[in-house]
Formats: structure tokens, sequence, C-alpha cells
């Protein structure tokens, strides 16, 4: 299960933990079945329904996806991949995206979309990570220099807005942990921050970041 940086971690791996418990108990022979989920695009409870809201104490402005459902298309992408503890998060995330965003802009290529990472696993000390920059289309010359190709995370998932410093994404992966659990979701364990504002550039205390986790 994912967990996320500072004081939360160790909750978020509980919290995400007791989800898939309640999904697998959900679907056992005589269980109630939970309600299905809307379909992509559809607001949560049928044609009409408002959006699920931010809980109070969110940096989120009115109109902010909180638990959205949206389908992600596969992009192609060139990254660079590595590891990273949760202190030096936000430099090494930084760092990593300049680097390819120099690769793009030496080689030409047209990008299609915000800047993001991909988380591929976590645990209390850290991170295993890709940075990324989505295409219009695949590089026409195999990358070089760290850089990687590939393509981008696809399926239904769920968006969460946060705004504010990337220390305290916290509370907005806490938020939506609860969420998930209060729906019996479960995630796939592939989790992706992608940046309206670009790390590599911007003020690491004014982010807008939509925090998209990828779910069965």
């Amino acid at each position: 299960m994912f967990v996320h940086m500072g004081r939360w971690r160790g909750a978020a791996a509980t919290a995400f933990a007791v989800a898939a418990f309640f999904l697998t108990s959900a679907t056992r022979p005589g269980a109630a079945q939970p309600a299905q989920p809307p379909a992509a695009g559809q607001p949560e409870g049928g044609a009409g329904a408002p959006a699920p809201i931010a809980p109070e104490g969110l940096a989120t402005k009115p109109g902010d996806p909180f638990g959205e459902e949206v389908t992600l298309a596969a992009k192609p992408i060139v990254f660079v991949k590595g590891s990273g503890t949760w202190d030096q998060a936000f430099t090494i995330i930084s760092g990593a995206l300049k680097t390819v965003e120099a690769y793009v802009a030496k080689a030409g290529l047209k990008t299609d979309g915000q800047p993001m990472t991909i988380f591929t696993a976590t645990d209390d000390k850290g991170f295993d990570y890709e940075a990324a920059i989505p295409l219009a289309e695949p590089p026409k010359e195999p990358p070089s220099g760290g850089i990687q190709s590939g393509r981008s995370p696809d399926g239904r998932a769920l968006k969460f807005v946060h705004r504010g410093s990337y220390d305290s994404l916290d509370d907005t992966y806490e938020a939506a942990t609860n969420y998930l659990d209060s729906k019996r979701l479960e995630s796939r364990n592939v989790l992706v921050e992608q940046y309206v504002t670009d790390p590599a550039s911007a003020d690491e205390k004014n982010l807008v970041v939509e925090v998209l986790v990828l779910v069965k």
C-alpha cells in the first residue's frame, strides 16, 4: 500500500490496508455488495449529484476536484527513474524534472501535458519514482544520458487537488486515503503527482498538484 511522507506515513499505510480489507470482505459470498461507482466523468451519486467536497482544513478552491473519478489515457513519456527519502523528496523530484526538461528542450520534443512523478513503490523511509514529461509522440531516437522512454499509467483513477507547499501534501494524502476507505476502494499501488505548477521552476510553497490515485 502507498504511503507518503512526514507524520502521516504510518497512518496512511494502515488506512489503505483497511480499505483493501473492506473491499475483500464485501465480495465474499453472502456479503452485501457495495454500490457500483459512477461511470468516468459522471459525478458521484448519479446524474445531477454534487461532486465530493474536500474536507475543511485543506487549502483548496471552489471547483477543485476531490475524489473525482477520471479515466487516464496512456501517453508517451520520457523520464528519469530513481529512489529517494521523504525528507529530500521535493529537492529530488524538482531536480529530476529539470534533467528531463533539459533533455526535451535539447531534443526538440513536443510536450503534451503537465510534468509528473509516477511513484512505483513507497515505504516509511522513502520511494521509487519516475519523473516524467508527457509527449505528443514517442521520440524518434532512443533517449540517452540516463533518460528513458515509455508510457504513462492508464485506467481508472481518483483525482485530488492540492494547493500549498510540498510538505503539506501529507494532509491531502490523508484526506484521499480516508476517502478511499469510506468508499471501499482499493489502490492499484500506482500513484501519480501531476504538476499544474512545475516544481522545477515554481515556488515550493505555492504549488498546485493533481494527485491521481489509480484504483481497481
